[in-house]
């Protein structure tokens, strides 16, 4: 069972594949974790991402999926996989396609997991962190038991450019160029799966497990 999970920044994409990648015992492929185990390991196609990322530039595509394919031919992904941050664009998600169809393969699922815009606004800009303990807080769902005060360690409350209104609006104008795009892309592919975003996350988790199970 190979997974695709889609959904704009904040809307719990992240939290989603976790869950899935321990109850279907799949691992959870994030671009970024592999990235930088690949940097860390001094692995040649780690050191070549690391030049570009070095100079400020974007790894390019076909190494991105380079990298990716190297992790997903691991013996731990014979099961499947979740990936979770990639494909982030059409050519991104064509170049994948082309290389798992030479490896007479393809992705099983796409899943969005769908959350308006002012859902996303209002969730990541009502997020409040501890610098010093690394806690965090929401103003409406986890409140600090004294406004701006961390209830673990005493420390004052901030919110992190990331989640500061102007931020997040910007994020989700990047995500609706770029990203919104593989919707159709996968909807075309008849393997788009749309699940509610809003609902608790133990309901998004149960409504995605009935799509894979």
């Amino acid at each position: 069972m190979k997974i695709i999970m889609l959904g704009a920044p904040g809307a719990g994409k992240g939290t989603q594949a976790k869950m899935i990648a321990e109850k279907f015992a799949i691992p959870h492929i994030s671009t970024g974790d592999i990235f930088r185990a690949n940097i860390k390991n001094n692995t040649p196609l780690g050191q070549e991402a690391k030049k570009y990322m070095d100079e400020g530039k974007l790894v390019p595509d076909e190494l991105t999926v380079k990298i990716l394919l190297d992790r997903v031919a691991q013996d731990d992904c014979k099961n499947g996989y979740v990936l979770d941050g990639f494909p982030r664009t059409i050519p991104q998600a064509e170049v994948l396609d082309q290389e798992l169809t030479k490896l007479n393969d393809q992705i099983d699922y796409a899943i969005d997991v769908d959350v308006p815009d002012e859902n996303i606004v209002k969730r990541m800009s009502g997020r409040r962190a501890c610098l010093t303990c690394g806690a965090t807080y929401h103003i409406e769902h986890i409140p600090p038991k004294q406004e701006g005060i961390c209830d673990k360690c005493g420390s004052e409350l901030v919110q992190r450019d990331d989640d500061k209104e102007e931020t997040v609006l910007n994020r989700l104008k990047v995500y609706h160029d770029q990203t919104q795009p593989l919707i159709d892309y996968y909807t075309k592919k008849n393997i788009l799966k749309t699940v509610d975003g809003t609902v608790d996350m133990k309901d998004v988790f149960a409504a995605i497990t009935a799509i894979l199970e």
